[in-house]
């Protein structure tokens, strides 16, 4: 059976993001990350190869695990200095029509009331193409930063999270009626105040009694996106996400996720077939397989083994400068990303793997794996993964930017739509219409929906001052 596959970007408002010390090779172009051109040639670039979005990560800490300092880190650029991603999006949508942007921000760090109503300009801003990645973060720094003793245990930080969803769709979809705003310019009235509700939320973590400041954006609840690989996490991404992002590197390990977030789905009443899967990819594309293998032997020249160590070690939470680096790698439990430490060995359970081989494998791409051939090569790779992990689509992850996303864009994706399994147009409407959503909200079962017309009109706004 022919399947679409869906495409998005995975960058990050920093240097080198996913494969550190490529940024010293000298066609990448990630060190001019501060220029807005860097990002409107990117978002153009997208929507000419019609791609669903732009996954924007970010992280609100340093990897500060590896020798217990910081120092590696701003060595290698691994992800420091790293600026805010928002800022970047609405230049990017103005410049374009139909590419989306997933934006990575934490919960764990903004108050859910402030953070609703950037989400809700930003819809405005980007007419409907907006999605929100849920994510409770990790690093252990970003929490003393502000004010924390220590980052949240795991399973904690989803109990926050359910709660702070919670206040959100209150705020997106229940505060405000549809038919509030009638900007009447005979009568004077702009907002009709008895069609604007108060949430009166009151909770463990939050209290937010007012009314949301915003009223309604488009989609009004962004397109929410979740990376949890945990049991809690993936529970989680079943009852909320509309889309969900892995790294997996291996098909086996892809497809029980997959499998297991569609179950989650399934449990809450959820459709499973309505959650899009997306994996952490690196494509190394040449007009040929010679041509593609002389690109990545080109690149390797530029891995930092040190860059790669740093960011293995913030993801896990575990010093790997401790170890040779012929030393085999052994399971530990941390408070970090609990599903990291696994990964490898889930890679070949066969395979003793070494902090050298580890960090080989996430020079280039990370976690996710490497695709290296020719058009025809890749694309044939991309539908057995698809045929055989019911995964949905790839977020594609640089080696070199914006060469990685041009190659794409120039040679996979004609090799795609020659195959039929790649769009030639983009749908209309929002990012959640494009998606394939039946409209621009979210509709029933979906928790989100329930909040919608869930205050009583008498509950009338009162001005104040």
């Amino acid at each position: 059976m022919t399947r679409e596959i869906r495409l998005n970007a995975f960058d990050m408002n920093c240097v080198g993001h996913q494969s550190p010390g490529l940024w010293r090779h000298p066609r990448d172009k990630s060190w001019t990350y501060k220029d807005l051109d860097y990002w409107v040639h990117l978002a153009k670039t997208l929507e000419r190869g019609k791609f669903d979005g732009l996954f924007i990560a970010d992280v609100l800490g340093v990897y500060d695990v590896l020798h217990g300092n910081v120092d590696a880190a701003l060595r290698h650029s691994a992800q420091v200095p790293v600026n805010d991603p928002l800022q970047l999006i609405p230049t990017m949508a103005y410049e374009t029509e139909h590419l989306g942007f997933g934006l990575t921000a934490s919960l764990s760090f903004e108050h859910p009331y402030t953070f609703a109503r950037r989400i809700s300009t930003l819809d405005h801003l980007t007419k409907g193409r907006v999605g929100w990645n849920i994510v409770t973060s990790y690093l252990n720094s970003g929490a003393l930063n502000i004010g924390q003793p220590a980052q949240t245990k795991h399973d904690d930080r989803y109990d926050l999270a359910e709660e702070y969803l919670e206040v959100c769709y209150k705020l997106w979809e229940g505060s405000w009626e549809d038919g509030a705003v009638v900007r009447d310019r005979e009568t004077g009235i702009f907002t009709h105040p008895e069609k604007v509700h108060p949430i009166r939320h009151s909770g463990k973590h939050f209290n937010v009694p007012g009314i949301h400041l915003s009223e309604p954006s488009p989609q009004r609840t962004p397109v929410l996106y979740q990376a949890g690989a945990s049991s809690r996490g993936k529970d989680f991404a079943g009852a909320h996400a509309e889309c969900i992002f892995v790294a997996s590197p291996s098909k086996a390990v892809l497809k029980r996720y997959v499998a297991n977030v569609r179950e989650a789905a399934e449990r809450v009443g959820r459709n499973p077939r309505e959650i899009l899967a997306f994996n952490l990819q690196t494509v190394i594309l040449g007009e040929t397989d010679a041509e593609a293998q002389r690109k990545f032997n080109e690149y390797r020249k530029y891995a930092s083994f040190e860059g790669a160590l740093t960011l293995i070690s913030g993801w896990t939470g575990i010093d790997f400068g401790q170890f040779g680096p012929d030393e085999v790698l052994r399971h530990r439990h941390t408070n970090a990303v609990q599903s990291a430490v696994e990964t490898f060995t889930t890679i070949d359970p066969t395979k003793e793997w070494t902090v050298r081989e580890m960090a080989d494998w996430v020079g280039i791409g990370g976690f996710g794996p490497v695709f290296v051939g020719s058009p025809q090569t890749v694309a044939d790779l991309m539908q057995e993964w698809i045929e055989d992990t019911d995964v949905d689509g790839f977020n594609l992850a640089y080696a070199v930017t914006p060469e990685s996303f041009e190659d794409a864009v120039d040679l996979l994706v004609p090799e795609l739509q020659k195959r039929g399994v790649y769009k030639t147009e983009y749908a209309k409407g929002t990012l959640r219409e494009k998606l394939g959503g039946a409209g621009p909200r979210l509709v029933a079962p979906h928790p989100g929906a329930a909040y919608r017309n869930l205050f009583d009109a008498p509950a009338r706004v009162a001005a104040n001052g």
